[in-house]
């Protein structure tokens, strides 16, 4: 196991694609064992996720925070066109209900606030790095070059910008503004010539959208 571990910590590719595939395959499991597994899987997926950041780390460079006002900027912006476009678009089939876990394990239940600061914590300081890494260190620049390490993050092309996202949007039920979202982050990187940005710019997105979930009861978006 360890041996096959330091294989891909040493694949440029592998390094920034596998964990990102590990995370994405959790998400699937999640409620495939009845209806209490999406918190438990969440929770396991979030740990399993600090694990992987804390394992490429060290190999991977660009992965480091970067703040500036323009990261914090479009992360407000992605947060509204996420919140003010829904209703507006017909959105990907979803196969079941919302995240709710005070709708499983009871209006005052601990277990309930439990996951939910899971959900929130996981998806501002976890998904942004494993999820940027993926799709704007690797994904845009391996589009625009298979030899991807040899494109700067800085690097502009229509193609990559577009396809990847795209595929960003694709990925997610709110379809429209993640794509809109994808390019958002992906400009991010190109005009800063960083991935800290757009890591910024994510966490701030998915945690306003986290305390508009509590606030308003708006578990669809979960």
């Amino acid at each position: 196991m360890f041996s096959w571990l330091q294989r891909w910590r040493t694949s440029p590719l592998l390094v920034r694609v596998v964990p990102f595939v590990i995370f994405a395959a959790l998400t699937a499991g999640q409620g495939l064992f009845g209806e209490g597994s999406k918190y438990w899987i969440y929770l396991a997926k979030t740990v399993i996720g600090l694990w992987l950041i804390w394992t490429i780390w060290s190999v991977v460079s660009e992965m480091r925070w970067s703040f500036s006002w323009a990261a914090v900027g479009v992360g407000i912006g992605v947060f509204g066109l996420w919140i003010g476009l829904d209703g507006y678009y017909p959105k990907m089939s979803s196969s079941g209900k919302a995240w709710n876990p005070f709708e499983h394990f009871g209006a005052e239940s601990g277990w309930a606030w439990l996951f939910v600061a899971v959900r929130i914590l996981g998806s501002s300081l976890i998904v942004p790095p494993l999820e940027e890494v993926f799709y704007r260190s690797f994904l845009y620049r391996y589009i625009a070059n298979a030899d991807f390490q040899t494109v700067a993050l800085g690097c502009f092309a229509w193609t990559p910008l577009l396809a990847t996202s795209a595929v960003f949007g694709i990925a997610h039920l709110e379809w429209l503004p993640a794509l809109l979202c994808g390019l958002g982050y992906q400009s991010l990187v190109i005009w800063k010539q960083r991935l800290g940005d757009a890591m910024t710019a994510h966490a701030v997105t998915n945690f306003l959208l986290g305390l508009w979930v509590i606030w308003k009861g708006a578990w669809h978006f979960w």
